[in-house]
């Protein structure tokens, strides 16, 4: 028996249980913990054959000739795929996230744009084998010159067409400059990012009675799914995407080569094919983030008052496919000013293309924009707390629209306590702990809170017990018993009574577990199932043996949503040691205070949060890809080249949050996947100035640059950018 509700929640929160906003362990944990969750590449499947990507050791040029015939006479080898002889793909669409990225469009002609471009799949019995093929397979090329060098200044930026609203201006931006006591000018960079999640890309694939099956390791299956049949011309229907334990994620787990490559060899052989892609080749195939070079204006008054807010960001994408890191939209909601001035460009390099990673934008931009809030308030003589509420907008600043609610003041006043910072010294270079420079600084940070439209099944089952059915993602974050707790609330019924089966395209339609988004759309749809579920259970009747299941469809509800600016909020606080004679920096401490609506559950929402900050600081000290001009390839695509913080690195972390009550709104929730790393590498920045009074405006704050920074400065104080009238 099964309904349909289409209607929205009735403003609000949900009936409490005592579910809702209590702590609960992760419903999968135990599973995890044992080893009884298997994982993409873990699941077994008979005939399985294993394929291995060839990746592209020239950064641009044609390729001249695959010799494929000595690969194919190794032991086990079963196909060589490449752009002669591999099936044709469809890429002329638009899916769920926009134009795909030309990059899964695999094997359509000999062009290779960037070095790590896959121009090839070797599939044999093992994966042994397929690997052993792979790295003897020879592919000739005509090299061509490339240019992968990102510099600030580069010529040959622009603003692309799409997404809208990549430059946006208010007010007469040199007018108020010019009108301003105090400016501060300054460029800042951070370098190209790479996600590094603990569990690689891996998809299988077969065909079963005419219908594409994938399991797969993704941020949203029916995204996948979709992707994949537009891409091979097949009906929607006709393809199933699975991915019901994911290993880490951070944007990159969309639609990549792999997945395409193994449906093309499943179909070529008749058989399953899994593809596994190794951790050098994630640097290649799965995305980043990518470099920018941020140059910022800020002019005020005598007392910090905002008079001008110049941020102009550009970022390095590649030659086939545009995307903007946009850097710059952080200022837009953050603080007010006559004159705010927003533009974001690109230069496109021979370079694989970047995509998404936690915290897109903001993180990168937070950086900037904090750190040079931090110098303006230096400049001022005002303490960077006192700056920031004494810039507070009262709607957003750019938009004019109403916040639905905005307690970042209360975040700083809760961290200031917490931290202790009313006892700081506020002069740099001050205090010290035998070799080391003590130092605190601190930021603020907002990541937008969205919501897209998604459909939910509950289903109550004879058992008395309800299964929720909902095409939703856990990428690590507690997703499941989010939901569950959710759902529990909903029906008004205990926890451990709720079943909750996710990742699954047949599921239907809904939002994938990105852009801080996942949690906010899915328990919308959940919620509006249950409430029409109960209300049926209460009528009677009993339940037959298929159960009783109601499903929602949130879109009417989500389109009639009026305008606001809906964000999640907070304060970083950090404080720092600096050795003046080895250059090294270790944070001591950091405090997060955060104003992100609803808290599901406190539990895995301080991971979530603590996680953000941890990376903020490898971040701040730690992440730089290098690519080499010469070969346009990366140096030490590894996690041995690549440094992330260690547990050695990371100090004591708190995270907490503030009330955040969202009148009005349906589900009360925000997102905190990302806000936990926005604004953290500034507030370590601010710090590192702090203890040493000079200013560190290139990101990561490595030991060679703290000595050449410290060796130019001459002295403890910092000679600023900014200049007073």
């Amino acid at each position: 028996m099964t309904t349909t509700a289409t209607t929205a929640a009735t403003a609000g929160t949900t009936a409490v249980t005592g579910a809702v906003g209590t702590a609960h362990t992760r419903v999968e944990g135990l599973a995890k913990v044992t080893g009884a969750a298997r994982y993409a590449g873990e699941i077994p499947f008979a005939e399985l054959a294993h394929g291995w990507l060839v990746l592209s050791d020239t950064a641009r040029g044609r390729i001249r000739s695959v010799e494929s015939g000595p690969v194919l006479a190794m032991p086990g080898v079963l196909a060589v795929l490449h752009h002669g002889n591999a099936p044709r793909v469809d890429g002329d669409y638009t899916g769920p996230l926009g134009r795909p990225d030309p990059t899964i469009t695999l094997f359509r002609d000999d062009r290779v744009p960037s070095a790590g471009w896959p121009v090839a799949l070797v599939v044999a019995e093992t994966s042994e084998q397929a690997r052993e093929a792979a790295e003897a397979l020879v592919v000739q090329y005509d090299r061509e010159p490339h240019d992968v060098a990102f510099s600030a200044g580069r010529p040959g930026g622009y603003t692309p067409e799409n997404p809208p609203g990549l430059a946006m201006r208010k007010g007469a931006l040199e007018a108020e400059l010019a009108a301003s006591a105090v400016v501060v000018e300054a460029e800042y960079t951070t370098p190209e990012e790479h996600h590094s999640s603990m569990e690689p890309h891996a998809a299988t694939a077969h065909w079963d009675d005419g219908r594409l099956e994938v399991v797969d390791s993704n941020q949203g299956s029916r995204w996948v799914a979709e992707e994949l049949a537009m891409l091979f011309s097949l009906d929607p229907t006709a393809v199933r995407v699975r991915s019901e334990h994911v290993g880490g994620a951070f944007g990159s787990k969309g639609v990549h080569p792999h997945q395409v490559a193994a449906v093309m060899a499943a179909t070529v052989l008749h058989r399953p094919v899994r593809v596994v892609l190794t951790r050098r080749q994630m640097f290649s195939l799965v995305g980043y983030r990518s470099p920018t070079a941020q140059r910022i204006r800020l002019g005020a008054d005598p007392d910090g008052r905002l008079r001008a807010i110049d941020h102009q960001a550009l970022n390095a994408t590649s030659t086939v496919h545009e995307f903007v890191e946009q850097s710059a939209t952080a200022g837009r909601v953050m603080y007010d000013a006559d004159a705010h001035h927003t533009v974001h460009r690109v230069v496109a390099l021979d370079v694989p293309s970047p995509t998404w990673m936690r915290a897109p934008g903001e993180a990168p931009g937070s950086f900037a924009l904090e750190s040079a809030l931090d110098e303006l308030a230096e400049r001022c003589g005002v303490d960077p707390i006192a700056l920031r509420a004494r810039n507070e907008p009262v709607v957003g600043p750019v938009s004019g629209l109403p916040f639905s609610s905005r307690n970042l003041l209360a975040c700083f006043e809760e961290g200031a306590r917490r931290f202790g910072w009313a006892d700081r010294e506020p002069r740099p270079g001050i205090r010290r702990d035998g070799r080391w420079l003590l130092g605190t600084g601190t930021a603020a940070a907002t990541y937008p809170s969205g919501v897209a439209a998604s459909t939910a099944a509950v289903t109550a089952e004879p058992d008395g017990g309800f299964t929720v059915r909902i095409t939703a993602a856990d990428v690590g974050t507690g997703a499941r018993t989010a939901l569950a707790l959710v759902a529990a609330d909903a029906l008004e019924v205990p926890p451990d009574r709720i079943r909750v089966r996710i990742a699954d395209s047949d599921f239907g339609r809904a939002w994938i577990a990105g852009g801080s988004m996942g949690t906010r759309s899915w328990s919308w749809a959940v919620i509006t199932a249950a409430r029409e579920l109960r209300e049926k259970l209460a009528l009677g009747g009993g339940i037959p043996p298929q159960g009783i299941t109601v499903r929602s469809d949130t879109t009417e509800a989500v389109g009639a949503l009026t305008a606001q600016e809906r964000h999640s909020f907070g304060a970083q606080f950090a404080e720092v040691a600096v050795d003046v004679t080895s250059g090294e920096v270790r944070v001591r401490r950091m405090l997060g205070i955060f104003a992100a609506g609803r808290i599901v559950n406190p539990l895995t929402a301080r991971s979530q949060l603590i996680g953000g900050m941890v990376w903020g600081l490898s971040m701040a000290l730690h992440e730089e890809a290098i690519r080499d001009r010469v070969s346009g390839g990366h140096v030490g695509a590894d996690l041995a080249g690549y440094h992330v913080a260690a547990h050695a690195d990371v100090p004591l972390i708190e995270a907490d949050w503030v009330d955040d009550p969202i009148d009005g709104d349906p589900v009360g929730i925000k997102g905190i996947g990302e806000i936990g790393i926005v604004g953290a590498a500034a507030a370590i920045a601010n710090a590192v100035w702090h203890a040493t009074g000079v200013r560190h405006r290139h990101l990561p704050i490595r030991p060679d640059r703290v000595l050449l920074a410290g060796a130019a400065e001459g002295t403890v104080g910092e000679r600023n950018a900014g200049h007073r009238r």
